[in-house]
């Protein structure tokens, strides 16, 4: 769900030339519309790029451990991802993407809509240059406004990522995300699909805020002398959503720890948030909230990537269609 424009003049300041490369990033349809459609196309290529190193990560950061402190099951990346493949099947790299195929449409909708949102209650004028600082706070508003959609999500999609996990289990509880749905509200209530919702949420407020910062700073970077945003072209595009994957996750990764283990832990074994985090350091030390890292790491540069030409694609067609 993960992840926008210019600078901003202070009106204090003596008037000076605007850079062109900061000026012109200014040049994109700022639709709240379009934004939501293409945002939501956006997404859905982020998950079909990215969802087997999603799948790999949530296995690493849930797996038990044996009596002498020691992983029961995985060594690492690559040896969780060929006992996946050969317990499970290649298929098995993509157990739970329904849950986030159906969700993230709607959800990267909003996200995108949202960061849209966000800039326009902090735009001053037409051509208001936004600050870093301001983008950074769009992209925070479009974080928490997917929390509530994201949460019971990301609450399915773990469960069925990790069942099975261990080849001597009996077989897989969920039959499907409706069925695990199903199962977690018959057991708890609305409360029971929304556990991990606070660790979402200190995942996805501060890493969004990031995300789009760090890909409107890119685009800029990247701007062709004397062009403008469209005229950027889709190595540079790619390159731009890449690095906003990986800033965003370098934030996102301790809260993402957090969330994973809270939502696929029997009942009863953390009372929240917090406890999660205590019982997490004292058991794995502060390295515990970074497990994980390295298939969060290589997923993020290409799903990210994937995600903004997604959008800047989709943005283009509709522009094309209904020009603004």
């Amino acid at each position: 769900m993960t992840d926008k424009t210019s600078q901003s003049s202070q009106s204090s300041e003596p008037e000076r030339p605007r850079d062109h490369k900061t000026a012109s990033a200014q040049a994109p349809n700022n639709s709240m519309i379009k934004n939501f459609i293409a945002g939501g196309f956006g997404g859905t290529c982020l998950v079909f790029a990215g969802h087997p190193l999603d799948t790999i990560k949530v296995r690493l950061q849930t797996q038990p451990y044996s009596t002498d402190g020691k992983p029961a099951l995985y060594k690492g990346t690559l040896d969780c991802t060929k006992k996946i493949i050969k317990h499970e099947g290649f298929l098995g790299l993509y157990k739970g993407m329904a849950t986030p195929i159906i969700g993230v449409t709607p959800m990267y909708a909003i996200c995108f809509f949202s960061f849209t949102m966000g800039k326009k209650l902090q735009q001053k004028s037409e051509d208001h240059i936004f600050s870093l600082r301001e983008l950074f706070f769009a992209g925070a508003l479009a974080g928490l406004s997917t929390t509530v959609i994201l949460a019971p999500g990301e609450r399915v999609k773990c469960l069925l990522q990790v069942q099975n996990a261990n080849p001597s289990s009996s077989g897989p509880k969920y039959a499907g995300p409706a069925d695990c749905f199903k199962q977690l509200y018959k057991q708890g209530g609305i409360r029971n699909v929304y556990v991990g919702t606070v660790a979402t949420a200190c995942r996805d407020v501060p890493s969004s805020g990031v995300y789009f910062m760090t890909y409107e700073f890119f685009q800029r970077l990247l701007m062709p002398e004397g062009g403008t945003r469209s005229d950027l072209s889709p190595a540079r595009t790619l390159f731009a959503g890449g690095m906003a994957g990986i800033v965003n996750w370098l934030v996102a990764i301790p809260a993402d720890v957090l969330k994973s283990r809270q939502q696929t832990a029997a009942p009863g074994t953390y009372s929240g948030f917090l406890d999660v985090l205590k019982k997490t350091i004292s058991n794995d030390g502060i390295t515990g909230l970074y497990k994980g890292a390295t298939p969060v790491m290589l997923r993020a540069f290409p799903a990210n990537a994937a995600c903004f030409l997604g959008y800047e694609c989709a943005m283009k067609l509709l522009n094309y269609l209904s020009p603004p």
